[in-house]
């Protein structure tokens, strides 16, 4: 059975939810604390063992490639101005991984995303980790995925229970228990509407694909939005191939809406040893301003 060792990220969305300031920078580099958003899913990665990472970009997202690569001018500086603990945050971004970048030339969905990745992934398996998803767990969610691939030797999704109201948002399964926080995915569907939707466990931005995938995508048709939808594939594949869920409860923000950004901010602040005392008595204080304590 074939080891995970390849992740792709899809980062090739225009950030509209963030305009204007994604007018000129990529969703995915706005800063979380003091490091972009997407660098947290390339460290998650890493520390799964998913050391080859293949990003897809779109117009606007050199950026992304900047961050990830050497800047001897910057690092020349740091190291001249005895700066070192900057100089070894700066150049771990450049060591993290094989970094590997190609464009979605037209905003097709995520389904087209994801495809673009056949030539580099191959026949391998793979994981998919969304640009705009950030998970703090110290990689426990994604390492336990590739252990139920490596178990069962199929695709397994990332699953999260939701409000009722809110799954018309996601991705939605019809499942069957296999065990604790483990499910066999019976069916999937894009975002039903509440009445219609078969449970409230919600797909989040997490996979781990057998390479069949890339023969569902190519037999989709545009769906929700007018969009290759990759859970449009994931719902081919379960007519050939098992699918698993690995649920969880906790971790994840969603950094494409405004209020998860805030609260990502927030929370990982609070965590920081170094901000976490200094974050709290400002939350404290703003609250007493307001009357709120």
């Amino acid at each position: 059975m074939s080891v995970v060792r390849k992740a792709v990220i899809p980062a090739a969305g225009l950030g509209t939810r963030f305009l204007p300031a994604t007018k000129s920078q990529p969703k995915e580099m706005l800063p979380v604390v003091d490091k972009p958003a997407i660098q947290y899913v390339v460290e998650e990665a890493a520390r799964a063992g998913l050391t080859d990472i293949l990003v897809i970009t779109g117009r606007g997202k050199r950026a992304i490639e900047d961050h990830f690569d050497r800047n001897f001018e910057l690092e020349h500086y740091l190291e001249e101005s005895g700066k070192t603990d900057l100089l070894k945050e700066v150049q771990v971004t450049s060591e993290l991984a094989d970094m590997h970048y190609i464009r979605q030339r037209d905003p097709l969905g995520l389904g087209h995303a994801v495809s673009v990745a056949r030539q580099h992934v191959g026949d391998e398996p793979f994981a998919v980790l969304l640009g705009d998803d950030i998970m703090v767990d110290d990689s426990v969610l994604l390492r336990s995925m590739l252990d139920v691939h490596e178990r069962f030797g199929r695709s397994v999704l990332a699953l999260k229970e939701v409000a009722p109201e809110e799954i018309s948002r996601y991705g939605c399964v019809e499942q069957e228990p296999v065990e604790q926080g483990l499910v066999q995915v019976r069916s999937v569907v894009e975002k039903p509407r509440q009445e219609d939707a078969p449970s409230n466990l919600a797909v989040m931005g997490r996979y781990v694909f057998t390479p069949e995938i890339f023969e569902a995508l190519d037999r989709i048709e545009p769906g929700a939005g007018g969009e290759l939808q990759l859970t449009d594939a994931i719902a081919l594949l379960l007519e050939t191939q098992t699918v698993y869920g690995r649920t969880f409860t906790e971790g994840r923000f969603d950094i494409g809406q405004k209020i998860d950004f805030l609260r990502a901010n927030v929370e990982i602040a609070l965590d920081r040893p170094d901000l976490g005392a200094e974050t709290t008595e400002m939350l404290l204080e703003i609250m007493r301003g307001r009357g709120l304590v």
